[in-house]
């Protein structure tokens, strides 16, 4: 016996008690997981199916497996529970009232209902209530959310007697569907007010990198000018032998007389107005990202070996980028595999960014030297404010992740990364922009 205070949602009348759902149906059963066909004995009910508490057949597809089709057979008052779709429709709910034979596919979940009107279990499943607890226990996957049986057989019931259940289905019946869709728009009010932050901050990351975000002040100088800066600054590197002299190697990237791009690298000089995503200031230039900074990717020492783990030197991997600064990693690596495996060292300031799988685009600057595995690539910039390269890589990841598909996994590489464009301000208006960027940002906090 335990207290489950904390997980009553509100009081219900004297006469009512709290069940939790496994108590009011048989045990909860999985769809087919066959494959369907375009016609055949009976239809198979998907997830597009389920639409405001009812069961709308069209687009349907069928199974011919005389197994399925007689262990899966739908009954009238049975309610299919949707557990596998997006964050604000996985969990909807309907009623199957015996239009026809079918059954369902692997997505939904039978709820069939013991001793309880099967109408006021539907109209309760399809509730902001419901949805608020589908919403808590949902597991998010990659592309879809998750609720299983066990999740949703938890659920708490509040259960009149059975002849209330009837008077309250009949009092709602001519009400019903705009409850349900007073429940969808209340959902997708909820998940609006989730996304909108996240939306505004794209716009401002947008605008900020359009140059739209501050004013351009002419005394601040150009961006021609930093780059005449950061070649110098790359030619002294080569000279004290930290940089190779093939970085000196630099494209120019010009508007000419008939308003489109170029880009000159030595003698060569190619039309790239295809490239050029967006209009900049007149004080600002596109360059590649390889011009503003040292890139390089880390490796993974060989796993198993005890002379290369368990040492002082941090070794970051990228599901540990928090899209701010890292000061620590969970493992360390020892000076032979830093050795053994050439390591790149990320010094303070550096950003860094992940390259493949789920985690591609994510982000953090070097709070504390440290170095990285494969899958993430560092930048040590050239007299460009590394905070400003960071917002700019942010409002680029979906560019990443669209650059890295085709593959078994998404991968975007050092080589994509060093030969991205990137709009190159001044280096005042980069503090200024960085600046903006972040007050935006505390006041959606």
């Amino acid at each position: 016996m335990k207290c489950i205070d904390d997980e009553i949602p509100f009081e219900i009348p004297q006469g009512w008690e709290w069940c939790r759902l496994s108590l009011l149906i048989y045990p909860p059963k999985y769809g087919t997981s066959k494959k369907s066909v375009p016609s055949g004995l009976l239809p198979v009910l998907r997830m597009g199916n389920i639409q405001d508490g009812e069961i709308v057949f069209d687009k349907l597809v069928y199974s011919n497996d005389l197994d399925d089709n007689k262990k899966l057979l739908l009954q009238y008052g049975d309610l299919l529970f949707n557990r596998t779709n997006s964050a604000e429709l996985v969990g909807k709910t309907a009623i199957f009232r015996g239009q026809r034979n079918a059954i369902f596919a692997g997505y939904l979940i039978l709820l069939r209902p013991i001793f309880i009107n099967s109408e006021y279990l539907n109209l309760l499943l399809n509730a902001p209530y419901a949805r608020d607890y589908c919403n808590e226990v949902k597991t998010i996957g990659v592309q879809q959310c998750n609720i299983n049986a066990e999740k949703i057989s938890n659920l708490l019931i509040p259960v009149p007697n059975l002849h209330e259940t009837v008077a309250i289905v009949e009092k709602v019946k001519n009400i019903a569907l705009p409850i349900i869709k007073y429940g969808e728009f209340y959902q997708k009010l909820k998940h609006l007010n989730r996304e909108l932050p996240i939306i505004i901050r794209k716009s401002i990351l947008q605008e900020a990198i359009q140059g739209k975000l501050v004013p351009q002040i002419a005394e601040e100088g150009t961006a021609r000018e930093l780059l005449e800066q950061i070649k110098t600054e790359k030619e002294k590197l080569v000279r004290e032998g930290k940089l190779k002299k093939s970085a000196l190697t630099d494209s120019v990237i010009f508007r000419g007389d008939d308003n489109k791009y170029y880009e000159q690298v030595n003698k060569k000089c190619l039309d790239i107005t295809d490239q050029i995503p967006f209009e900049i200031p007149e004080n600002w230039v596109w360059v590649r990202m390889g011009q503003i900074g040292d890139w390089g990717a880390g490796s993974t020492p060989q796993r198993g070996n005890a002379n290369y783990y368990n040492g002082k030197i941090l070794w970051l991997k990228t599901g540990e980028l928090n899209n701010r600064i890292v000061y620590d990693t969970e493992e360390k690596v020892t000076q032979k595999a830093f050795q053994d495996y050439s390591l790149r060292m990320n010094k303070i300031g550096d950003v860094l960014i992940a390259m493949y799988g789920a985690t591609i685009g994510k982000l953090a600057i070097v709070g504390k030297e440290l170095t990285t595995n494969q899958a993430c690539c560092g930048c040590t910039p050239y007299l460009i404010y590394n905070w400003y390269l960071f917002y700019f890589l942010m409002a680029s990841r979906d560019s990443f992740i669209k650059k890295g598909e085709g593959g078994a996994q998404p991968n975007i590489s050092r080589v994509k990364l060093v030969g991205h464009l990137i709009p190159l301000p001044p280096l005042k208006e980069q503090y200024r922009i960085v600046a903006q960027i972040e007050k935006l940002f505390e006041q959606l906090r």
